[in-house]
């Protein structure tokens, strides 16, 4: 089944926030709705599919700030890893100041995830990639030739690992598992930026030339 994926720019940290949906299909997933009152731009993505299910890669506040009020207008079921969910349970404590004043809607997440999980929703298979370094328990999500890849790769770059939950070399060993465990031509849908493939990343990404030199 070929994937397809719909990508929406939003809020100020300009998140990339996905709509993924099979051929035609009449059911979607949303991955990383990231900023309150994104609803409508989200409704207009998904025509006339339903979002049955919410996935999110970390627990930075432009990767949840819209998860509430999604989840509230659709019913679709939130899954997130359990060790980040206090950051949309508690969403309030974690306002960086560059938006200090935006009002953010907490929600209890209805799955929680440990990153080595199956997933089947809206008829796509998922699997889900404990991948840490950017966070202490980033999600990347793998479906069909598709990566879901949040803020751990992106084209020409990759994480920040300067904050206390970040670590390079931990970072770098998750970009390692994932060139390991798929295939150069698979997409990578970042979380800001144009999209890749891990290929390209591995052979043109200058962060990676640790990686590149381990590489046989």
């Amino acid at each position: 089944m070929s994937l397809e994926v719909t990508q929406l720019e939003i809020g100020p940290f300009a998140e990339n926030c996905y709509v993924v949906r099979g051929p035609e299909a009449d059911e979607a997933v949303v991955v990383d709705p990231g900023w309150p009152g994104t609803v409508a731009a989200l409704e207009s993505a998904l025509g006339a599919a339903r979002c049955t299910a919410i996935l999110i890669t970390h627990g930075d506040i432009d990767h949840v700030g819209g998860v509430a009020e999604l989840a509230r207008a659709t019913g679709a079921p939130v899954h997130m890893a359990a060790e980040e969910s206090d950051r949309l349970t508690r969403i309030g404590d974690f306002v960086p100041a560059a938006v200090a004043g935006a009002e953010f809607e907490p929600y209890d997440p209805d799955v929680l995830l440990e990153g080595d999980e199956e997933l089947t929703l809206a008829g796509i298979r998922f699997q889900t990639l404990r991948v840490p370094g950017h966070t202490e328990a980033h999600l990347a999500f793998a479906a069909d030739g598709s990566l879901f890849a949040g803020d751990v790769l992106f084209a020409g770059g990759v994480g920040r690992t300067d904050r206390p939950n970040g670590d390079w070399k931990t970072l770098l060993a998750s970009i390692r598992l994932l060139a390991d465990r798929f295939p150069p031509e698979t997409v990578v849908y970042p979380g800001h930026g144009a999209p890749t493939t891990i290929g390209r990343e591995l052979e043109t990404n200058p962060f990676l030339a640790e990686l590149r030199a381990a590489r046989p």
